[in-house]
C-alpha cells in the first residue's frame, strides 16, 4: 500500500496519508452495529486516511495521558474547551462585535490535536495492518472506537474556534457578498485546517486557521465578483417568469377556433340550421371581439331555439360529434 506525506506540510514529514483497501464486510457482519457505526465503518474504507505523527506519540503511556483510563469516554458529546458564544448572530454582521473571542491556550490545543491526531493515528495503523483483508469484530469495533474518539475530539476543536470565524467575518469588509455565505465558506474553512494542521510544528492553530479563514472569504469574494460582471442587475423574479407557454396555447387555440369557424361557414360538417345556432350560441362564435364573446348556457340557448336545455345538450352534442369528424378530415387531407 502506497503511503504519502502531506503534500500541504512543507517542511515537515510528519503527515501521513493513504487510500484503503479492505475487503468489505458483509451485510451480516455489520448488523451488529448501528446505522452511524456503520457510516462511519464505510466511509473509512473507501474515503482516504491520514494523520499527523507527534514525537509525544512514542512515550509508552500516551494513550492514559491523552485519555485517561477509559479512551471511548472521549467519543461522548461533552466538549471540554467550550469557548464558542451562547449567542452565535444570524445574518447580522454589526452584533458580532458582542461575540467575546475565547480560543484554548497553546496548552490546550496541543492536547486536543494530539488526541485528534492519536485518534486517527490508530485507525491508520489498523487500515494499513489489514490491507486486502476482512476484517474482523473485534478490529471493527476497535475501528468504530477510534472513528467516534477522532470525531468527537475534532469536534472539540471546531467547537473552541468557531469564534475565529465570526470575528474574521467582522473584521474583512468584505463587500457584496452575503454575510451568511462569508460565514459558511469560513466554517468550511476552518473544517479543513483542522484536518491539516501539525501542532507538532509549535505553532498556534489560530494563526494557521486564521490565514486559511481569509483565504476562504477571498475566494467567496471573487466568485461574488465574477457572478456580478455576468449578471450585473439585481434578481428580479419577474425576470424568472416566462409566458412563452400561455402564449403558444392562446395560438393553438386560435388556430383551432378559425378552423372551426371555417367549417362552420362551409356547413362542412352539415349541420341544421339548429345545430349551427346552438354550437355559435354555446361558444360564443359569432363575437368579432374575442373579448366580448360571452357563452350562453344551455336555458339560454333553449329559450332562443325554443326547446329545453335538455334537448339542447342532444343537439350540442351530436353537432359536436359531425364537427369533430369534419376537423379530422381537414388535417388528413392537408
Amino acid at each position: 500500500m502506497k503511503t504519502t506525506t502531506s503534500p500541504k506540510q512543507k517542511g515537515s514529514s510528519r503527515g501521513r496519508k493513504m487510500q484503503p483497501r479492505v475487503t468489505p464486510p458483509t451485510d451480516r457482519e455489520l448488523a451488529i452495529f448501528d446505522e452511524q457505526e456503520t457510516d462511519l465503518l464505510l466511509r473509512a474504507m473507501h474515503e482516504p486516511v491520514e494523520y499527523f505523527d507527534h514525537p509525544a506519540f512514542r512515550s509508552r503511556n500516551i494513550e492514559k495521558t491523552l485519555f485517561g483510563q477509559d479512551p471511548q469516554s472521549f467519543a461522548q458529546d461533552n466538549h471540554e474547551f467550550v469557548a464558542t458564544p451562547a449567542y452565535i448572530p444570524d445574518a447580522d454582521p454589526d452584533s458580532i462585535a458582542r461575540v467575546r473571542v475565547t480560543t484554548p491556550t497553546r496548552d490546550q490545543e496541543q492536547v486536543l490535536f494530539q488526541r485528534y491526531n492519536f485518534a486517527r493515528r490508530e485507525v491508520f495503523r489498523i487500515i494499513k495492518a489489514h490491507t486486502n483483508k476482512r476484517l474482523s469484530r473485534q478490529v471493527m469495533r476497535d475501528l468504530v472506537k477510534w472513528l467516534k474518539i477522532a470525531n468527537a475530539s475534532r469536534a472539540h476543536i471546531v467547537q473552541a474556534n468557531m469564534p475565529l470565524v465570526l470575528a474574521m467575518a467582522k473584521r474583512s469588509r468584505i463587500t457584496g457578498v452575503d454575510f451568511a455565505d462569508l460565514i459558511s465558506e469560513g466554517n468550511m474553512a476552518l473544517l479543513r485546517s483542522v484536518e491539516k494542521f501539525d501542532c507538532s510544528r509549535g505553532f498556534k492553530f489560530s494563526t494557521y486557521g486564521c490565514r486559511a479563514i481569509l483565504k476562504a472569504f477571498s475566494r467567496v469574494a471573487q466568485r461574488a465578483m465574477r457572478y456580478r460582471s455576468r449578471f450585473p442587475t439585481e434578481f428580479d423574479p419577474a425576470l424568472e417568469k416566462s409566458d412563452f407557454l400561455e402564449r403558444q396555447r392562446e395560438l393553438v387555440e386560435e388556430d383551432h377556433l378559425d378552423g372551426l369557424r371555417d367549417v362552420l361557414a362551409g356547413n362542412y360538417a352539415d349541420l341544421t340550421d339548429v345545430e349551427r345556432r346552438v354550437i355559435q350560441a354555446r361558444f360564443a362564435l359569432q363575437a368579432l371581439d374575442p373579448e366580448d364573446a360571452r357563452p350562453l348556457t344551455l336555458a339560454q340557448v333553449g329559450e332562443i331555439v325554443g326547446v329545453t336545455k335538455e334537448r339542447v345538450r342532444q343537439i350540442q352534442n351530436k353537432a359536436l360529434e359531425k364537427l369533430r369528424h369534419a376537423l379530422e378530415d381537414n388535417i388528413a387531407a392537408a
